[in-house]
C-alpha cells in the first residue's frame, strides 16, 4: 500500500482532530534515564505546513495511520503532544568521533525524540525529528532541513529497507514555508520538518559523552536502561560478563551485521561518525548518501571526504574503528581486557553477514560454509574487475539478472551486460551460478518477471526525481519512484531477510 499523499497546492491547516488508534501504545521511557541525557525544548513555529509525505504503512505499526490530515500535521509538525507520550520534545546529549577527531560540543542540533511507542512486534520505537528548530546544541546553525534534504532521506530509507537493510523510515514529510540559504544547494531553498521513526537513538556518542564528562552513575543507568530495552538483558547472566562487557559485544554483533548488509546494498552512508551510530545497529541520519554503480570500494557518498576514510570499501573498518571508540568510553567501568576481546567477533560476524548475505541478494542456497566463501570470492572479484571496456559491471544489474540461480530464466541473457556474462571474466561464477539452486523463499514463478531491469537510486537519478518539484512542484515522479522501489522489496522480500528478523 503506497503512502497517502496530499496535492502539493494543499496547506493543512488545524480543523477536526481524528485520534490515533487502539493499537497506539504509548511508552515514553527516555525520560526516565534523568536531565543528564536531554534537555527539554521548544519545536519551531514554521509559517506554513504543507503535508508531503504520510508513512502510513509504517503508521499503522504504530497506530498512528487512522489520524486525519490535520491531526498528523499536528502531531507531526506542530509536534502538539501525542496522548500520553513525552510531554515536550527532548533535544539528547552526546559527545563524537566526526572523521576520527574528538568533537566534545555535539547534541541534537536540529532534530528532538518527539515521542516513543510500541509497535505491533512490542518493540520501543522513537519518533524522531530533523528540521525542527533550534536547540541548545545547535551552535550557530538555524536547525533547519532543507525540502531536498527531506526527500532525499525519505528515499534512501524507502530503497534500504526495500534491500533488507536495517534501517530507520521516513515517516512524515511537511513542507514549512521557509527559505534556507545553504552553501551546497542553490539558495534560497525550500525548507520542510522530517520525523523518521526507528528502535533507538542511544548512539556510541552518547557513552563518549557521560565517560568524558566522568558520570560514570549515569553511564551504568545507561548501560542497564539498554540492556533492559533494546538488548538482552539475561547476556550478562548466560555469558559471565559484566553488564557493559556484554552490551558491547551485543552492539558490535550489531554492527557488523549492519555493515554487510550496507555492502551487500552497495550501499555508502558518507558520514560514518560515532553519533552516527546507535547501540540496535540501525542504519540512520542521512546526509550525503549514496549507491554505488559499481562495486567500487575507493567509491565515495561525501564531497568533503577527500581522503575516503568512509568509502563504500571501508565502511567495515569504519564500524570497527568506532566500535573501538564506544569500548574506550565503557572501559571506564572496568574489566578492560574483558572489553577488548568484547570486539573479537566483529569480522567473522561480518564475514559471514556478508557472505549470506550476498547470497540472498544473489536469490542463491547457501551450501556450506567454504563453499559459500568460494562463491562470494567469485562473485566479488567479477563485480570489482573492470572488463577490456575499462568498465566494472553494474553492481544492482547483476544481482537483479542472475537472482534466483537456476530460476533467473532468460533475464541474464536478456541483460544490456550480456556478454558480460560470455566473458573471461565470469568464468568460475559461470561454473555454478547458473546451476545453483534457487533461495528457501523464492516461489514457482520469477518474482522478477514483470520487471525490465532492477530499482536503482544513483545520483543522477536522484537529481532526477528532484528536479521537477525544484520546478514545478511536481511530486509525481518521486511517488512513482516510491511505488516501484515497494514493488521491488515485495519481490524481493521472501528470499531477503524477513522484517521481523532485521533487527534480531
Amino acid at each position: 500500500m503506497l503512502p497517502r499523499t496530499v496535492r502539493p497546492d494543499v496547506t493543512v491547516r488545524p480543523g477536526v482532530r481524528v485520534p490515533p488508534s487502539a493499537r497506539y501504545r504509548p511508552d515514553p521511557r527516555h525520560g526516565t534515564l534523568g536531565g543528564a541525557f536531554f534537555d527539554v525544548v521548544a519545536p519551531a513555529r514554521f509559517p506554513d505546513h504543507r503535508l508531503r509525505w504520510r508513512n502510513d504503512r509504517a503508521a499503522a505499526e504504530i497506530g498512528l495511520d487512522t489520524l486525519d490530515d490535520a491531526a498528523w500535521v499536528d502531531h507531526l509538525a506542530r509536534f502538539v503532544p501525542l496522548p500520553h507520550n513525552l510531554p515536550a520534545p527532548l533535544a539528547l546529549r552526546y559527545h563524537g568521533h566526526q572523521f576520527r577527531s574528538y568533537n566534545p560540543d555535539l547534541g541534537d542540533g536540529r532534530g528532538f525524540l518527539y515521542a516513543q511507542v510500541r509497535d505491533d512486534r512490542g518493540r520501543l520505537l522513537d519518533l524522531g525529528t530533523k528540521g525542527s528548530g533550534t536547540t541548545p546544541w545547535s551552535r550557530g546553525g538555524d536547525g533547519r532541513l532543507t525540502l531536498k534534504g527531506g526527500v532525499r532521506e525519505l528515499l534512501a530509507t524507502e530503497l534500504l529497507d526495500a534491500l533488507g537493510v536495517p534501517t530507520s523510515r521516513t515517516l512524515s514529510l511537511v513542507e514549512t514555508g521557509e527559505s534556507l540559504q545553504r552553501h551546497d544547494e542553490p539558495s534560497p531553498t525550500r525548507a520542510c520538518v522530517l520525523v523518521r521513526l526507528q528502535w533507538s537513538h542511544v548512539r556510541f556518542g552518547t557513552f563518549q559523552r557521560l565517560a568524558a564528562t566522568g558520570d560514570h552513575d549515569s553511564l551504568r543507568r545507561l548501560v542497564t536502561y539498554c540492556l533492559d530495552t533494546y538488548l538482552d538483558p539475561q547476556g550478562p547472566a548466560a555469558s559471565g560478563r559484566a553488564p557493559h562487557v556484554d552490551l558491547l559485544a551485543q552492539v558490535a554483533h550489531r554492527s557488523a551485521r549492519l555493515a554487510a548488509a550496507w555492502m551487500n546494498a552497495g550501499f555508502v552512508h558518507g558520514v560514518l561518525n560515532t553519533d552516527n551510530m546507535n547501540l540496535t545497529g540501525e542504519s540512520f541520519d542521512y546526509g550525503p548518501w549514496r549507491f554505488t554503480p559499481t562495486f567500487n570500494p575507493r567509491f565515495t557518498a561525501a564531497y568533503f571526504d577527500h581522503d575516503g576514510l568512509y568509502a563504500f570499501g571501508r565502511q567495515p573498518e569504519a564500524v570497527l574503528w568506532n566500535l573501538g571508540r564506544l569500548a574506550d568510553a565503557l572501559s571506564v567501568l572496568g574489566e578492560t581486557e574483558a572489553i577488548v576481546s568484547a570486539l573479537d567477533g566483529f569480522v567473522e560476524d561480518f564475514r559471514a553477514a556478508w557472505r549470506s548475505g550476498l547470497l540472498r541478494r544473489l536469490g542463491v542456497a547457501p551450501v556450506d560454509p567454504t563453499t559459500d566463501a568460494a562463491r562470494v570470492s567469485d562473485v566479488v572479484a567479477f563485480l570489482a574487475t573492470p572488463a577490456e571496456d575499462g568498465l566494472r559491471p553494474g553492481f544492482e544489474q547483476t544481482l537483479f539478472d542472475w537472482f534466483g540461480g537456476a530460476a533467473a530464466g532468460d533475464r541474464p541473457g536478456s541483460s544490456p551486460q550480456a556478454a558480460r556474462y560470455d566473458a573471461a571474466g565470469f568464468a568460475a561464477v559461470r561454473a555454478w551460478l547458473p546451476s545453483a539452486t534457487p533461495a528457501d523463499g523464492y516461489g514457482p514463478d520469477d518474482p522478477l518477471s514483470d520487471r525490465h531491469g532492477p530499482c536503482t537510486l544513483h545520483i543522477d537519478e536522484v537529481e532526477a526525481l528532484w528536479a521537477p518539484i525544484a520546478d514545478a512542484d511536481d511530486w509525481a515522479p518521486l511517488f512513482d519512484k516510491v511505488a516501484d522501489i515497494r514493488r521491488y522489496g515485495r519481490a524481493l522480500a521472501p528470499v531477503l531477510t524477513p522484517p521481523a528478523a532485521r533487527t534480531a
